[in-house]
């Protein structure tokens, strides 16, 4: 099975409400050396989230924006569309980025992967059904799947894909971990179960890469366009 957000992240998360100022959300972020913090309601629901960007914002755009009557480049205005707020900002509500981008606890940490991806983000707070925070998953904590004991790895995939899930001849399989990379050697009925046995070995948690040296007795592929 893929290991899930709720597997990796961390329960215990610091946070701010939108009423703290500018320094103690920098302190907050310096201090627990963290690269964001979520901003919550009295309710403890996610509002939005500030990260070392927002904050940078004051420092880069200030200027700018404290100039009266001064208009910036238009694409500075395009590419940073809430500048002005969050350069002027005194407070988490005035620089914080709402919506936040969130992840479910059930999620799987691919899922959470390419959502850091696609929204360019490192760390993603994980909110339940009612919005409300209740950890927080980073990049870092993703990469814990990939130092699981190679051991281990080899475990799971002679006990539960070659053992329980393939429900087909395994005994002539054999299989070596070495820093996370999956080799299964030997043979077995069909050429069809060998490619199965790969696709779910390489599926399992902490594999880096899987090469198959599997041979077959009978090449049971369709074969297109042919009699």
């Amino acid at each position: 099975m893929r290991t899930k957000v709720k597997d990796v992240m961390t329960r215990e998360v610091v946070s701010v409400d939108g009423s703290t100022p500018f320094k103690d959300v920098a302190e907050a972020i310096i201090t627990h050396e963290v690269s964001s913090v979520p901003v919550l309601d009295a309710d403890g629901r996610l509002v939005g989230i500030v990260s070392e960007a927002d904050l940078l914002y004051k420092e880069e755009f200030r200027e700018l924006f404290y100039r009266e009557g001064y208009q910036p480049p238009l694409r500075v205005r395009r590419r940073h569309r809430d500048a002005p707020r969050k350069a002027l900002g005194d407070h988490a509500f005035q620089i914080m980025t709402t919506p936040a981008i969130t992840v479910e606890a059930e999620a799987s940490t691919v899922a959470a992967a390419r959502l850091m991806d696609e929204h360019g983000v490192k760390r993603l707070p994980v909110t339940d059904a009612d919005g409300c925070l209740i950890g927080i998953v980073s990049r870092r904590d993703l990469l814990k799947v990939f130092v699981r004991p190679d051991e281990e790895i080899a475990g799971e995939i002679r006990d539960e894909i070659l053992g329980r899930a393939l429900w087909v001849d395994t005994s002539r399989v054999s299989v070596s971990v070495h820093g996370g990379i999956v080799t299964l050697s030997g043979r077995m009925d069909r050429r069809s179960e060998t490619e199965i046995a790969a696709r779910m070995s390489a599926r399992v948690n902490g594999v880096v890469d899987l090469i198959s040296e599997l041979t077959w007795y009978e090449d049971d592929t369709p074969t297109w366009g042919g009699k």
